[in-house]
């Protein structure tokens, strides 16, 4: 971090509603932007909290005290206050002018098929920053399965998501998912190596042969278990399609739920797998970006052994 400065804040540019700005020293919000704004009324700059029109690192506030640190972006919106972005089926974690990271709902496709072309993540997320100007577009960094739930990144122009889908495993530094799999897992922690393929049924199925499938490699944790459950962190050292789910299959203790893949039951009414942990190398900034949601509630009662019923006839 850079040491703290008194210097007036530096305009780095700007366009017709909107201000940038880069702190140049830690402060509370309120009183930077009162050294921000010297030739305007305490009130006027009062109002600009009020009515949304700040944000700080892309994300608006209204508290007055809230912690600036020197490095922060600060954009103030002299026309309208910023749009918050709410929708029951996924959450908007962080947006810039070129990414968007959201935690996805389990249930929702994250992109269109041939057969469902709306009411996706991709759809949602589409319309909501179209809604900013109708000519901006989306594009899909990588995807969740259906039922899973978590992190997810999409870009905002074509060139970033090429840099980014192209330099995947220089730019993104750690994917983590947490599972409850059936069983108590024999080993602590562990890895699974395999070859993955898939058949015409569109089954995913792992190999020895690395002529056959593609190299896949998944280390896991056991975080807590009972008789009945485990719940497992999972690091993907390679991101194949349904490689958790094979190999948790692999080694004898099915994701809960997933009966695609072995699962005797659904406890929770959906497949036990959430992705919480992602942090990857800012497409243009090169800042490391670390982001991580909390581990379902239900994932740690059903291990702890809170006696959750299965919702499906097994």
């Amino acid at each position: 971090m850079r040491q703290p400065s008194h210097k007036r804040p530096v305009r780095r540019f700007s366009d017709k509603d909107v201000k940038h700005y880069t702190v140049e020293h830690d402060d509370t919000l309120l009183n930077y932007l009162y050294t921000l704004f010297g030739d305007k009324s305490r009130t006027t700059v009062k109002s600009y909290l009020v009515h949304r029109q700040v944000a700080v690192n892309d994300m608006p506030v209204t508290q007055f005290d809230t912690l600036l640190h020197a490095g922060d972006e600060l954009k103030i919106n002299f026309k309208a206050g910023f749009s918050v972005f709410k929708h029951n089926r996924l959450r908007l974690v962080y947006e810039d002018e070129y990414i968007l990271v959201i935690d996805k709902g389990y249930g929702l496709l994250s992109m269109s098929t041939e057969r469902i072309k709306t009411g996706t993540a991709y759809s949602i997320l589409s319309d909501y920053v179209k809604s900013q100007n109708p000519e901006n577009r989306l594009f899909i960094v990588h995807r969740l399965d259906r039922d899973t739930s978590g992190l997810m990144m999409f870009a905002k122009s074509k060139g970033i998501q090429e840099q980014m889908q192209h330099n995947w495993h220089n730019m993104v530094l750690e994917r983590k998912y947490v599972a409850v799999v059936e069983g108590q897992m024999e080993q602590p922690e562990g890895m699974v190596r395999s070859y993955l393929a898939e058949n015409s049924a569109y089954q995913v199925y792992s190999t020895d042969n690395p002529e056959e499938g593609q190299l896949a490699i998944t280390r896991y944790k056991v975080l807590s278990s009972n008789k009945h459950f485990s719940l497992v962190e999972l690091n993907l050292a390679t991101g194949r399609k349904n490689q958790i789910r094979v190999h948790m299959h692999d080694l004898g203790h099915s994701i809960a739920g997933d009966r695609k893949y072995g699962a005797h039951g659904s406890p929770l009414g959906r497949v036990a797998l959430h992705a919480y942990k992602l942090r990857f190398a800012h497409p243009v900034t090169r800042k490391e970006m670390n982001f991580e949601t909390p581990i379902p509630p239900r994932f740690l009662s059903i291990t702890a052994g809170s006696g959750v019923q299965d919702t499906e006839k097994k």
